[in-house]
């Protein structure tokens, strides 16, 4: 690809508008405009060309929009109404063979479509829009198109409960692009929107570095980690001067730790090992180590790495084999976790 040729993303929402749906309807349409809006500002910013489609989905499965600049979207208020049943194979299927019949002339294409259901699959089988009457042929052609599509697409689902999950992953759904909601409330569907912002941000972040699809776009956490997206991302590693690794050895505060082992403690320059899932704010640093080589990389590529949006977001410190996660502490008195270390900046 020549350098002057632009992003283009195409980012779909498939949604749920089945009956179940109806005590959140109002939420969806806010959640989705929001998302929409969010996409508007960020392709701006990024200046990238972001063109969105909109499903929804019942008994039959319904394309309200299509390809569309998100600069010139409308409210989905008109056009998102529930009643019916939940014909989700279909949807994935519909929404997917569609949109690989756009265009991909001139410029750097990119698929992003997000399916979010509340329940579980109970319509495709007699749904105008499916290929087949088989329940279990539904599923193989749903896992057998996620198998052969391209690099530059990512296909991935919300559901309601490890059930969901079990039944997207038998559907071909990598795991990391399955994330789970709670349907229940509105307060679930606000944080489903979070979620979908967030891979959305990690999704276009990557777009900028040459990443141009992932089958882990709901991992922010040391598992979203590996040599290819250090190389994406264009970090370079920490002069090995400018750094020294501390072992923990018991609980301690962070300052009376770093000045026990004989340093100075200035505050924003000492990281604690991330242990736990914990909220990351946006001004914090982040600093990823390789465990082979005791190498770091810091910097907002180190965040853009991991997924993280400029907002305060959850993150996990999901075990990876190679790599271990850092947080720039800017509290004296953060408490740290023996037998983890300590990443002091010199």
């Amino acid at each position: 690809m020549t350098g002057n040729q632009n992003y283009i993303n195409h980012v779909a929402l498939v949604l749920d508008a089945s009956s179940s749906m109806s005590h959140l309807s109002r939420k969806a349409v806010e959640v989705a405009d929001q998302q929409i809006a969010y996409l508007a500002r960020r392709s701006r910013e990024l200046d990238q060309e972001t063109r969105v489609t909109v499903y929804v989905f019942a008994d039959k499965v319904e394309c309200v929009i299509y390809d569309k600049d998100v600069l010139r979207m409308p409210s989905l208020k008109q056009l998102y109404r529930v009643g019916g049943m939940t014909a989700l194979l279909a949807a994935a299927l519909k929404s997917q063979r569609e949109l690989a019949q756009t265009a991909q002339l001139y410029g750097d294409h990119s698929f992003l479509t997000f399916v979010l259901t509340d329940g579980q699959e109970n319509a495709s089988h007699r749904c105008p829009d499916a290929p087949t009457r088989d329940p279990r042929e539904l599923v193989d052609a749903v896992a057998t198109m996620i198998k052969k599509q391209e690099d530059n697409w990512t296909l991935a689902v919300l559901v309601p409960d490890q059930m969901g999950k079990r039944e997207a992953m038998r559907c071909g759904f990598p795991k990391d692009n399955i994330a789970i909601w709670d349907a229940t409330s509105t307060q679930g569907l606000e944080e489903a929107g979070q979620v979908i912002q967030q891979a959305t941000e990690k999704f276009m972040m990557g777009r900028a570095q040459g990443i141009r699809g992932s089958r882990a776009v709901f991992s922010t956490g040391a598992d979203a980690v590996n040599k290819d997206t250090i190389k994406a991302a264009g970090l370079t590693p920490v002069n090995p001067s400018q750094y020294q690794l501390i072992p923990v050895a018991r609980d301690a505060a962070i300052r009376d730790w770093v000045i026990e082992c004989g340093h100075t403690y200035r505050t924003g320059g000492a990281f604690y090992q991330l242990s736990k899932s914990e909220k990351i704010q946006a001004q914090k640093q982040i600093a990823v180590l390789e465990k082979k080589t005791d190498r770091v990389y810091t910097g907002p590529e180190a965040r853009a790495l991991l997924g993280l949006p400029d907002v305060e977001v959850r993150v996990k410190p999901d075990h990876n084999d190679d790599f271990t996660i850092f947080v720039q502490s800017t509290s004296v008195n953060r408490k740290l976790v023996p037998n983890t270390r300590l990443l002091l900046m010199l």
